[in-house]
């Protein structure tokens, strides 16, 4: 799950560590009001979306005057904001984060992260921070250091030191990034976090660390023991379809092919698509109703497979262990009545009850197309998109 830019600031705030004042507002005449409740002269108004980026999209603006604020803010709220991150169709800013302009000498960047392959934390700093980092860790990785923690050990102050010298922090500069070091770890474990990334950090000319950007992430696994970042969920920055397949317990994620995938097991999911792209077309979403799947969810399942427009047809890939396969049969059958459906719909089920199964979908009366095993069921799911385009 991740938050918004304001929402990971406070969370920061409350740990300790260094940010700006700022307001979060979702008009323009709210943004000038905030502005001048922080006094000064120079703003920053930056747009809220779950999208990195956005200063080469036109989302992050300097500005000088409150009428120049509030023309940024108009600008923004409302409209879609593309970035590289967002895709073409980019993201509806429905708020703006207003901060006072930072001095900056310099432009770092740190991060933290899980590293799966030897299960710690690990920590990222670099001396290149800003809008090109992913260019700098694909054409200078040399610059970007990696210090991994024992979770066993923890943190100590070796990690502050080396995080320190990786960035060319020294005196005073490097006893702040020993503290800030301290207290993005504790939030990062505190809160079962999956990223914290600051880019920028920054050194700014009075002599002092600042996080100027702010983007963190969290283990939805883990989002039962917190309900205070449960609390902070935007669902108006995620898929609907998405929001509603957790509701119900189904893990779907919405793809960009033209063909619908129901798959029991996360493994056995990936297979399906990998399969369907080596016949040559594109899968639609992954979508795993788990092993305890019943009747009405796997009906729940097929409409939300069939309420993405762009899906053509639907593969239907069961191996029945603990769920069985008569069950999915019937969800089947009773989806497709319900939903009407109109596109080529391939069935293959192996396993529990797969004859049982079989037999209840022959004899539903409806245009199933049956599958033998994963490659004839991706064949023929191809072929009948195909032929119905």
């Amino acid at each position: 799950m991740n938050i918004h830019e304001y929402q990971a600031k406070a969370l920061l705030k409350e740990y300790g560590a260094p940010v700006a004042a700022g307001h979060v507002a979702r008009s323009a005449h709210e943004a000038a009001a905030h502005a001048r409740d922080l006094g000064g002269e120079t703003f920053v108004v930056k747009a809220q979306i779950h999208a990195g980026g956005r200063g080469k999209g036109g989302g992050i603006k300097l500005v000088k005057t409150l009428d120049e604020l509030k023309s940024e803010a108009d600008r923004m709220l409302g409209k879609r904001l593309v970035t590289p991150q967002t895709g073409p169709k980019g993201r509806i800013v429905r708020r703006v984060y207003v901060v006072k302009d930072a001095t900056i000498a310099r432009e770092l960047y740190l991060s933290l992260l899980v590293d799966r392959g030897i299960g710690r934390v690990a920590f990222i700093a670099s001396t290149e921070g800003g809008m090109d980092i992913e260019r700098v860790a694909a054409e200078t990785p040399e610059k970007i250091a990696t210090l991994t923690v024992d979770p066993a050990s923890g943190l100590s102050g070796f990690h502050g030191r080396m995080i320190a010298a990786a960035l060319k922090l020294e005196g005073p500069l490097a006893k702040q990034c020993f503290a800030l070091v301290a207290s993005l770890y504790k939030l990062f474990v505190d809160k079962d976090a999956s990223l914290i990334e600051i880019n920028p950090l920054i050194v700014t000319k009075e002599g002092n660390l600042l996080c100027l950007d702010a983007k963190i992430g969290f283990d939805d696994n883990a989002l039962f023991r917190h309900d205070d970042i449960a609390e902070l969920r935007d669902f108006d920055e995620e898929e609907p379809a998405e929001v509603e397949a957790s509701r119900l317990g189904l893990s779907y994620v919405k793809l960009d092919g033209t063909i619908g995938c129901m798959v029991n097991g996360a493994g056995l999911a990936m297979a399906t698509m990998d399969i369907i792209k080596l016949h040559g077309a594109e899968p639609a979403n992954f979508l795993d109703v788990g092993g305890g799947a019943t009747k009405e969810r796997v009906t729940e399942a097929f409409k939300i497979i069939l309420s993405d427009p762009h899906v053509k047809g639907i593969l239907i890939n069961i191996f029945g262990g603990i769920m069985r396969c008569d069950t999915i049969a019937e969800g089947v059958i009773a989806a497709a009545r319900e939903t009407n459906i109109a596109v080529p719909l391939v069935v293959r089920l192996e396993g529990t009850n797969v004859e049982l199964g079989k037999k209840l979908l022959r004899e539903a009366g409806l245009a199933i197309i049956p599958a033998d095993d994963l490659d004839d069921a991706a064949k023929k799911v191809v072929a009948a998109v195909t032929a119905a385009a």
